[in-house]
């Protein structure tokens, strides 16, 4: 402990020649929640300490600063993956009175952020408090309603109908349907992530930047813990399970995107309509896509009720399981729809797919998915920032 408060007296001197250049940064407002004080208290300590400093991307950025007003805290939480390495490393986390807790207090921090850049902000809140029971009653709310609607029609079952969707629902509603709710979501994302970028203070990223913050987004850089060896999940004992499980979540979902995108393309310029045959590249997209969806959920899911205590923050959970929830429900329902979309269940099982799937969408931006954009914006300002010099003149190039 002496020796701590020894490093951090230090670390106040190292500062003194510098607080001319701190004179315009944004001062400590009292608007700091508890969670950002707590992070705020947390990272000076790390700072003096620094012996994670080659973990991951949040350590080498905490030590390029001397405090850490809420944009400061906002930026590293976000660039935080919660592996959990930091936590088992740290010889101050809990029990210990110091009580330092990076995961859990990066993760109350982000939860934050989510609610507070979510457009319109009601919609965050309501989602940051009741995330998994919000996804699975709207789920189960629009699938009701379209089965209502078949049932009215007397077309809730029937013969078989050579997998065409569109004798059930009409192409034009559908398309136009989700196509609205999609790019609901999109605006809303952007909007939110314009939000967090603006926070952060002004930069240009160049072209080995873009490519660097890309990099690390697809190949989840950072999940590789703090000696690459994987994550700290349930104890001390390092697994890639989550990076491989985050991967196929991740690649299995740009796959269903792409089997859309390739069968709109049939469509409209091709003129080929749907069904497709299993044979056929958006099919096999889709069909791949799912399988690898259903493979990641599953384990993710696993995961996240196994997690060490310390790690995360409980308040967080609702919100990680209802997208997880919602994901295995449209993979689940795309995966039956596609066996059995020539049997008389094909009405109905579509009808719960599509409730899944509209579902997902109008909660993209209020869910655990926002922290997609903004946790690609943090890399990217990391990937700009780490070009630029430090107090000292140097940078990591």
């Amino acid at each position: 402990m002496q020796q701590l408060e020894s490093l951090m007296r230090e670390a106040r001197a190292a500062a003194a020649p510098y607080a001319d250049a701190d004179a315009d940064a944004p001062a400590s407002t009292p608007e700091h929640d508890d969670a950002e004080q707590e992070a705020s208290r947390i990272l000076q300590i790390c700072n003096a300490c620094r012996y994670c400093e080659g973990f991951c991307a949040v350590f080498p950025a905490m030590t390029r600063r001397l405090r850490f007003d809420a944009p400061d805290v906002h930026y590293l939480a976000n660039l935080c993956h919660n592996c959990g390495a930091c936590l088992h490393a740290c010889q101050y986390a809990p029990p210990h009175e110091f009580a330092v807790n990076v995961p859990r207090t990066m993760a109350r921090v982000r939860l934050g952020t989510y609610t507070r850049q979510a457009w319109p902000r009601p919609l965050g809140a309501l989602y940051a408090r009741n995330g998994l029971l919000v996804a699975l009653a709207l789920a189960a709310g629009i699938a009701a309603f379209l089965l209502l609607a078949l049932a009215l029609h007397g077309s809730l079952a029937g013969p078989p109908t050579a997998a065409d969707f569109y004798a059930v629902f009409a192409h034009g509603l559908l398309a136009w349907t989700f196509t609205a709710a999609f790019g609901w979501a999109l605006l809303a994302l952007g909007i939110g992530a314009r939000r967090f970028w603006r926070e952060l203070g002004p930069a240009v990223p160049g072209p080995a930047a873009l490519g660097d913050a890309a990099g690390a987004v697809a190949t989840l850089r950072y999940l590789g813990g703090g000696h690459g060896e994987g994550c700290n999940n349930e104890d001390d004992a390092f697994s890639l399970a989550r990076r491989h499980f985050h991967q196929a979540t991740f690649y299995g979902f740009g796959l269903c995107f792409a089997a859309t995108v390739v069968a709109t393309g049939y469509h409209y310029l091709l003129h080929l309509e749907a069904p497709y045959a299993y044979t056929s590249v958006p099919t096999l997209l889709g069909l791949v896509g799912g399988a690898l969806m259903v493979l990641g959920c599953t384990g993710l899911l696993g995961l996240n009720l196994r997690r060490h205590p310390l790690q995360g923050d409980p308040a967080q959970r609702p919100m990680d399981l209802g997208f997880i929830a919602l994901l295995l429900a449209v993979a689940l329902s795309g995966l039956a729809l596609a066996a059995w979309r020539a049997g008389p269940a094909m009405p109905s099982l579509l009808a719960l797919h599509l409730g899944a799937v509209m579902a997902l969408f109008l909660t993209l931006p209020y869910g655990k998915f926002a922290h997609a954009p903004m946790r690609a914006a943090a890399l990217l300002r990391w990937a700009v920032e780490r070009r630029q010099p430090n107090r000292l003149g140097l940078s990591e190039e």
